[in-house]
C-alpha cells in the first residue's frame, strides 16, 4: 500500500509505521490521521503482523504537534467536530487496536505528537526526546484525549502542570514520572524498540488482544474491569493459542502461535 504522508516497512513479524512529512516536523493535519488509520486497519487484518512500530521521520521530531492551519479559522462545532473525528479515526482506534503498538519518539512529541505517543500502548523515546501539550498557549486545551490519558499516565498533579505551564519535559523526566518506559540513545531506539517487539512477537497474539482489552477496561466509565478480566480470561479457554501455549509447556517445547481464536 502507498500512502501520501506515512511509510510502511515490514520486517518479519513487524511493521514499521513512518510518518513523513519532515519538512513540518511531522505535524498531524487530517490526511496524515486518514492514511494512520486506513494503514492501521489494512495491518490488524495481515495475520503476518503481530506488532506496530510507530515512529516519526528524521532525527527531529516523533510527531510535533497539528497543523494549526488546518484549523485556525475553526468554529466551536468545526473543533469539536475535529476532535470528535480525530479520536474516532486514530487515537481511540490506536488505543483500543487489537495488536500491540509502540511508540518510539524520537525528538519533539508534542500536543497531536505527545497524544497519539500516549494513545500507543507503551512508548519507547531518544535521549533527545521533548514531550508536552502546550495548547494553552493557543488558547486550547489538547483535543485528541491529551487531557485524560495524560492524567492516567502519570497522575492527575502532574498532567495539571503540564497542561497549564505548557512545559516541556526532557526523556530523563518523562521516564521518572512514567510517561515512557525506556529512554535510549537516537541512533539505539529503533534497534531497541524491534527487540521488544520482537520479544512480544514471540508470545500468544490473542492471549496479548484479550489483555489489551482487559487492561483499557479499568479506564472506561461504567465497565468493570475485574469483570472484563474474567470474561477475557474465560474466552482464551477456547483458542487455538491456548491448546498449543499448554501443549508445548507440557511437551517442554516452545510455543508456535497461529494467533488464532
Amino acid at each position: 500500500m502507498e500512502f501520501e504522508n506515512i511509510l510502511i516497512e515490514k520486517e518479519n513479524s513487524m511493521a514499521i509505521i513512518t510518518i513523513n512529512r519532515p519538512t513540518k516536523l511531522n505535524a498531524l493535519n487530517k490526511p496524515t490521521i486518514e492514511d494512520l488509520h486506513h494503514a492501521l486497519t489494512h495491518l490488524e487484518k495481515d495475520v503476518d503482523t503481530r506488532v506496530v512500530i510507530i515512529i516519526g521521520s528524521g532525527e527531529k521530531a516523533f510527531v510535533a504537534g497539528a497543523d494549526i492551519k488546518e484549523f485556525s479559522n475553526f468554529n466551536s462545532s468545526e473543533g469539536s467536530q475535529l476532535a470528535a473525528k480525530g479520536q474516532e479515526l486514530l487515537f481511540d482506534y490506536v488505543q483500543n487496536y487489537s495488536k500491540p503498538i509502540i511508540a518510539a519518539v524520537n525528538g519533539f512529541a508534542l500536543g497531536g505528537g505527545l497524544e497519539l505517543a500516549m494513545a500507543c500502548h507503551f512508548r519507547i523515546a531518544s535521549t533527545n526526546a521533548k514531550m508536552g501539550l502546550p495548547e494553552v498557549t493557543l488558547g486550547l486545551i489538547p483535543g485528541y484525549g491529551g487531557t485524560q490519558r495524560l492524567a492516567q499516565l502519570v497522575g492527575k498533579g502532574i498532567a495539571m502542570e503540564m497542561i497549564m505551564t505548557a512545559d516541556m519535559v526532557n526523556a530523563e523526566k518523562a521516564l521518572t514520572i512514567g510517561l515512557v518506559n525506556h529512554v535510549v540513545e537516537q541512533e539505539e531506539l529503533l534497534a531497541f524498540t524491534k527487540n521488544i517487539a520482537q520479544k512480544i512477537s514471540r508470545n500468544s497474539l490473542t492471549a496479548i488482544s484479550k489483555a489489551i482489552k482487559s487492561i483499557n477496561a479499568n479506564y472506561k466509565e461504567g465497565v468493570n474491569g475485574y469483570h472484563e478480566e474474567i470474561k477475557n480470561f474465560g474466552e482464551c479457554f477456547g483458542t487455538e493459542d491456548f491448546i498449543e501455549g499448554t501443549t508445548a509447556f507440557l511437551e517442554k517445547r516452545k510455543a508456535e502461535f497461529k494467533g488464532r481464536n
